[in-house]
């Protein structure tokens, strides 16, 4: 099949969040599985960099056109991501696809593949990544995409992609047909971890010995993560634990001033530390040697849960946003969003060496049977046959 894959940010832009690589190992698999992939992006999300712009470059055997993104002339605010040349290309290309996979709903990347899809009668799937809620981030925005977009975007997709449960009931509440949505987890490719760092690797560059108990937050330092409620429980765990340290492990996204006014009213300037933007390799050796993997509130289903797992590291996370049924009891827990709950799921896993390591054997056993790219690509194959085969007309409601 010849597919396209339309997402804000790709590889290299790992800084950007998860959309960029769960697109990148869709893409990757599908194209390893004999399909012609092209790959709709843009080159600007946080850091600066020197992608080709405009035209169609090469990355591992994908046509990836990264699209010069207007949004790196307004540094100092959060604009839409603005791919000004997208619809020249589109125009001309898009009536040549067989199916079409957009990541991320609120976009203008979206609406432009979105609109010549349905112009050209070319099928499309819809991946939201857990974004469907109003209530995170900017809501404004949100709401304004919503009121002009929203429903013309989703209503016309052949079929829709829920990470879990959740998702797929926000779906159908949106008016989604049962028959169009898929539940499809994310997942890892193994071959991105050929070899696991040795455990003590990232504690000896942050000067942290091998007794101090790690509790970690890996990802976007973002409120909507719950970094806030997170550092309030860990003042609780600390005030337990006198050996225990919390360690921020992720990019600013502009509100880290505030994280650190907060660790300061806690006085945890000495248990609280941020590392900022770590590479591939570091986020792995964070994981390796953190005693306990905490992220309070997500969308979706985050990758970072998984490599979690793969290092043999328990979780605790909390039923804000999303819910993920297979971390509680299993490779961790699911508590309540308060600081004396999550406090309390942390600290029982780090006064219980025997408990972290069943979760953590459990949670490498999971994550290789369950939830490795091979097999979940074989899934959205699958799925992408079948809207094919019905036609774009599917995803065409009256009205829209």
């Amino acid at each position: 099949m010849k597919i396209l894959q339309v997402t804000p940010f790709f590889k290299p832009l790992w800084e950007s969040g998860g959309v960029a690589r769960v697109a990148y190992d869709i893409s990757r698999n599908l194209h390893e599985n004999g399909h012609e992939i092209t790959v709709y992006t843009t080159n600007r999300s946080i850091y600066p960099n020197d992608l080709p712009t405009n035209r169609p470059t090469g990355v591992d055997g994908m046509n990836v056109y990264y699209f010069e993104n207007l949004r790196k002339y307004v540094p100092s605010v959060t604009p839409p991501v603005m791919p000004y040349r997208m619809p020249a290309i589109a125009r001309k290309e898009i009536a040549q696809f067989d199916v079409i996979h957009i990541h991320d709903h609120r976009t203008l990347l979206t609406v432009i593949a979105s609109h010549y899809a349905r112009k050209y009668g070319i099928p499309y799937v819809l991946q939201a990544h857990g974004a469907l809620p109003q209530d995170t981030g900017s809501t404004r925005m949100k709401r304004l995409f919503d009121l002009l977009w929203s429903k013309k975007v989703i209503l016309g997709a052949a079929g829709v992609i829920a990470l879990n449960e959740t998702e797929a009931e926000r779906y159908r509440e949106l008016g989604v047909d049962e028959g169009r949505i898929a539940i499809v987890p994310n997942g890892i490719d193994f071959a991105e971890y050929p070899d696991l760092p040795a455990r003590g690797r990232f504690r000896a560059k942050w000067g942290i010995d091998d007794a101090t108990k790690v509790v970690l937050y890996l990802g976007r330092l973002d409120p909507t993560k719950g970094i806030d409620l997170l550092i309030r429980s860990f003042a609780k765990v600390a005030g337990e634990f006198d050996d225990a340290v919390l360690m921020l492990v992720g990019g600013d996204m502009g509100h880290n001033e505030e994280f650190r006014q907060r660790v300061r009213s806690l006085d945890l300037d000495d248990r609280v530390i941020f590392t900022g933007f770590v590479s591939k390799e570091d986020k792995m050796a964070a994981f390796t040697d953190a005693d306990v993997f905490v992220t309070p509130s997500f969308t979706g289903f985050p990758v970072t849960f998984l490599e979690a797992c793969l290092c043999g590291t328990p979780i605790v996370t909390t039923g804000r946003g999303d819910l993920l049924g297979w971390v509680d009891g299993a490779v961790g827990f699911n508590t309540e969003y308060t600081p004396e709950a999550l406090a309390d799921a942390i600290g029982r896993l780090l006064a219980d060496d025997a408990l972290r390591a069943k979760f953590g054997e459990q949670a490498k056993e999971l994550v290789r049977t369950r939830y490795n790219w091979r097999a979940i690509v074989h899934d959205i194959e699958a799925f992408y046959a079948k809207v094919a085969d019905n036609g774009a007309s599917v995803g065409s409601p009256s009205g829209v």
